[in-house]
């Protein structure tokens, strides 16, 4: 199998199931985020995984073409670049959260755009082959 549909298929349904949760469970997502930065530990594993996440994408699949495929090397490389910032600059996050904090219909935004790119990879990757 293709490996831009392997990881189609594992990063779309991945993708929608976030976004989804994050819409149906709102006041829950806030808690999180409030809650996330005061736990060194967990923002240090997280970033550690989201690290190692991102550079297996990225080594498997770093194509900068002019297709749909470029979805899934810009998901790796943001979630290497996110697991470096959480490991290297862990004391950073907190102000990001309050921003979106702040600006929850900006988040909101932002997880439905995600949510349709997750649409499009997971047909891209189950329907479309």
């Amino acid at each position: 199998m293709d490996n831009s549909i392997l990881l189609a298929r594992f990063i779309g349904p991945y993708i929608i199931v976030i976004g989804v949760s994050l819409m149906l469970n709102q006041k829950t997502f806030r808690q999180i985020v409030e809650e996330f930065p005061k736990s060194p530990s967990l923002v240090y594993v997280t970033g550690l995984m989201t690290f190692v996440a991102g550079l297996a994408i990225v080594l498997n699949h770093n194509l900068w073409v002019a297709d749909w495929r470029v979805i899934i090397t810009v998901f790796g490389w943001m979630a290497f670049i996110k697991g470096l910032w959480l490991v290297l600059f862990p004391g950073t996050l907190g102000k990001a959260n309050k921003f979106f904090l702040k600006n929850f219909k900006t988040a909101l935004f932002i997880w439905s755009i995600m949510i349709l790119v997750g649409i499009s990879l997971t047909m891209k990757g189950y329907f479309l082959i």
